[in-house]
């Protein structure tokens, strides 16, 4: 299949250029460096974009989720904004103010003679329960009213 060249083309052609009907390399090639690029490209942006994500989760889980909702928004609405103010929350470390304020409560509470109140987010007191169990097994008439499981 080897046609005659047009009289006016160069007796020598670049390789980039192929005969009809053949594949053409270079354009098999460019399309696949471009894939790659598009993909490498949205992975770096990925990456980058999760950045105040990542340095926040080291910190607060209300901080934690401040940022995350600012990613969030940053990504969805594409106000960079958001992603700006998102990195520096993360980056700053937000004082501690609830352990002292209940700290200084449950010593107002003492103070007064009022019994303090079970905060439901710490875990109970093995101590105080198995101290309870072994008072009640203690005393020799004491008839159990309930039987705990392990559940």
């Amino acid at each position: 299949m080897s046609e005659p060249l047009h009289p006016a083309a160069p007796h020598h052609l670049p390789s980039f250029i192929t005969a009809p009907g053949d594949t053409d390399v270079l354009m098999v090639v460019v399309g696949i460096v471009l894939i790659g690029a598009v993909l490498a490209v949205g992975n770096l942006y990925l990456h980058l974009h999760t950045l105040p994500e990542r340095m926040a989760h080291k910190s607060q889980k209300l901080q934690f989720e401040i940022v995350a909702v600012l990613g969030l928004l940053a990504l969805f609405t594409h106000n960079h904004l958001f992603w700006v103010v998102g990195l520096f929350l993360a980056m700053v470390d937000l004082p501690d103010f609830g352990t002292p304020l209940r700290r200084i409560a449950g010593s107002v509470d003492k103070i007064a003679g009022v019994a303090p109140e079970e905060d439901p987010a710490e875990a109970p007191n093995e101590a105080a329960s198995h101290a309870a169990a072994t008072a009640d097994a203690a005393r020799p008439g004491a008839a159990k009213s309930e039987v705990q499981g392990h559940a």
